[in-house]
């Protein structure tokens, strides 16, 4: 390779197969990654969406049968808090159905639906977090195998030449440093996006456990007054 061209194509070309390998790999990584970022970001953006839409829907006084029969009728089309409060007002009304009068009894069984439903949904949100996890945390260790391995090979390499200098040397120890460029670049992305979609994602699993319990305690008003589901705000 002529010593002054170091440009990356013509690094990553004189490369080792075993650094080009690694370098192939990382760069697959990071499109992946990159990939699971976006279809990430939409997704959340689309469940705190339809989340606050029903949220809005359920205090603005329409009975609780109502919520329930339009929740039945769309299940693909709604959000994650929708599905949690059909899953509890399904088994609220099975149970009641079955002329369970316990008034503790419906609600535990509403509850323990509910809470069922919200781990489903969290375990979707949460996808792709560990892959981007693991790109964080790996990647830069298989940019530096590269490196490690880019340099042994680049120093044999020397090892038949009479005198050393910086010019032979600097293509080789070049090549292998882009390894190390390479796992940093798709390192970095997938550290902060995860960061950010945790914190984002521990918002809306608080969201929907405080209308759990919001939603429990009208029912349990409900119960005690009369038969319940009437309008979700009284």
């Amino acid at each position: 390779m002529n010593s002054q061209d170091m440009s990356i194509v013509t690094l990553v070309l004189h490369a080792s197969w075993v650094v080009q390998f690694v370098m192939l790999l990382l760069l697959g990584v990071s499109v992946a990654s990159w990939a699971a970022i976006f279809r990430k970001l939409f997704g959340l953006k689309r469940v705190k969406a339809l989340n606050e839409d029903f949220e809005r829907e359920f205090w603005s006084g329409t009975s609780l049968n109502d919520l329930y029969a339009s929740a039945a009728q769309s299940v693909q089309d709604i959000g994650p808090m929708e599905r949690i409060f059909a899953s509890g007002m399904r088994e609220f009304q099975k149970l009641r159905e079955r002329h369970i009068q316990d008034a503790g009894t419906l609600l535990d069984g509403a509850r323990r639906a509910m809470r069922a439903s919200f781990q489903r949904e969290m375990d979707v949100i949460e996808s792709s977090l560990s892959f981007l996890a693991s790109v964080g945390s790996v990647s830069p260790y298989v940019g530096l195998f590269g490196t490690v391995w880019g340099i042994m090979h680049a120093f044999t390499g020397f090892a038949g030449m009479e005198q050393v200098t910086l010019a032979t040397v600097a293509p080789g120890i070049a090549e292998a440093l882009v390894a190390t460029a390479l796992g940093l670049f798709a390192a970095i992305p997938a550290v902060v996006a995860y960061n950010r979609f945790a914190r984002d994602i521990d918002r809306v699993a608080n969201h929907q456990e405080t209308f759990i319990e919001e939603f429990s305690n009208i029912l349990q008003r409900n119960l005690g007054a009369h038969p319940p589901v009437p309008a979700a705000g009284h």
